[in-house]
C-alpha cells in the first residue's frame, strides 16, 4: 500500500507542472490586457507600458513562467495584480467558504440520491423510478445558474423564506449560516445528486442479480440485511468514483453558484480574476483545483480497497 501510495504521489508532479504550463500560456494568450483594466479609461500609452513594467509583463513569457514557477516551489503564487494582496492568502481566506458549501452540496447530493436510487432499483418499473428517473435528466440537463436564479425568484422573493444571497460565517451565528446555506448548496448539489442517483440505480439493478444475493436469499438472510450487507456496499463502488470527480470539482462547480448568490468563495475570486485578467490569480486557482482533483482520485482509489476486499494495492 505504501509502495502505491508513493507511486501515485510522485505522478503528481508531472501533471501539475503540465497543468501549470497549459494554465499560463492559456491564460497570457487571453485576449484583454490587465494594465489597462486596472488604469481604467484614463490610462494613457506610457502610464500603460510603464504598468507593464512593474508587473513584469514586458517580459518574455519564458522568463515571467520561470519567475512564477519557481516561485510556486517555495509555496508563493504570487501576489494580485489588482489588489496586490498574496494570492495564497486571498485563496486561503476564501476556501473555509467555498469547502463549506462543496461539503454542504455534496451532503445534500449524497443524501438524495443513494436512498432514491436505492428505492428506484428494488422498485424498477413502478412511478416511483419512473420519477426518479425523470429527475435525472432534469437533474442533468438544466444548468446550475438556472436552478439558483428559480429558487432566489421562488423561495427568497416569492415566499421570503431564505435570503437572496450573502454570507454569514459560521463561527459567527450558525443559524444565519445555515439560513445562506441551504439555497446555494441545493444549487450546487442538484446535478451531482441527479448523476449519483443514476448511478446508485443502474449499479444495484446489476449486483441485485449476482449469484451471491440469490445465494445469501437462498440461506434465510433478511431481504433488508441482504440489500444493506451485501448489494448496496459493492454497487456504491461506481458511485464512489463519480462522487470523487465531485469532490475534486468543487472550486470549478463553485464559480457559477457563488457568482450568482454572492457567496464569498474561491469560485467568486475566480470570476473576478478571470474578469479583471489577474493573472496571479487565476493561475493559482487553477493549480489547487488540479491538485484537488488529483488528491481526490487518490482517495477514491483507496476507498476501492475497502469497499471491495478484492481489490489490494500491492
Amino acid at each position: 500500500m505504501l509502495g502505491y501510495l508513493g507511486r501515485r504521489l510522485a505522478l503528481m508532479v508531472p501533471v501539475a507542472f503540465l497543468v501549470s504550463v497549459a494554465v499560463f500560456l492559456l491564460v497570457h494568450l487571453t485576449p484583454g490586457d490587465p494594465a489597462a483594466i486596472i488604469l481604467g479609461e484614463e490610462g494613457s500609452s506610457q502610464t500603460i507600458a510603464a504598468l507593464h513594467h512593474e508587473l513584469g509583463l514586458d517580459q518574455p513569457l519564458t522568463t515571467q513562467y520561470a519567475i512564477w514557477i519557481s516561485r510556486v516551489l517555495h509555496g508563493d503564487l504570487g501576489r494580485s495584480l489588482r489588489t496586490h494582496q498574496p494570492v495564497t492568502q486571498a485563496i486561503g481566506e476564501r476556501l473555509p467558504a467555498t469547502l463549506e458549501l462543496g461539503l454542504a452540496a455534496l451532503l445534500w447530493s449524497l443524501a438524495l440520491a443513494i436512498p432514491l436510487g436505492t428505492v428506484a432499483a428494488l422498485r424498477r418499473g413502478s412511478v416511483l423510478d419512473v420519477l426518479a428517473s425523470g429527475f435525472t435528466v432534469a437533474g442533468v440537463s438544466v444548468p446550475n445558474f438556472f436552478v439558483g436564479i428559480l429558487l432566489i425568484l421562488l423561495m427568497a422573493l416569492v415566499l421570503r423564506m431564505f435570503p437572496v444571497g450573502g454570507f454569514t460565517p459560521l463561527t459567527v451565528d450558525p443559524l444565519e449560516n445555515l439560513h445562506h446555506l441551504l439555497l446555494p448548496a441545493i444549487t450546487l448539489g442538484t446535478a451531482g445528486a441527479a448523476i449519483n442517483m443514476r448511478f446508485t440505480r443502474s449499479s444495484m439493478i446489476e449486483v441485485l442479480s449476482q449469484d451471491y444475493i440469490r445465494t445469501a436469499r437462498a440461506k434465510g438472510a433478511p431481504w433488508l440485511r441482504v440489500v444493506r450487507g451485501h448489494a448496496l456496499k459493492n454497487a456504491l463502488i461506481p458511485v464512489v468514483t463519480v462522487v470523487g470527480i465531485q469532490v475534486g470539482s468543487i472550486i470549478e462547480g463553485a464559480l457559477v453558484t457563488e457568482t450568482v448568490f454572492s457567496w464569498p468563495g474561491v469560485g467568486k475570486l475566480a470570476v473576478d480574476g478571470i474578469f479583471g485578467r489577474d493573472y496571479p490569480v487565476i493561475q493559482g486557482i487553477v493549480l489547487c483545483a488540479a491538485l484537488s482533483y488529483m488528491l481526490a482520485n487518490l482517495v477514491v482509489d483507496l476507498a476501492y480497497a475497502y469497499l471491495d476486499p478484492r481489490i489490494t494495492y500491492s
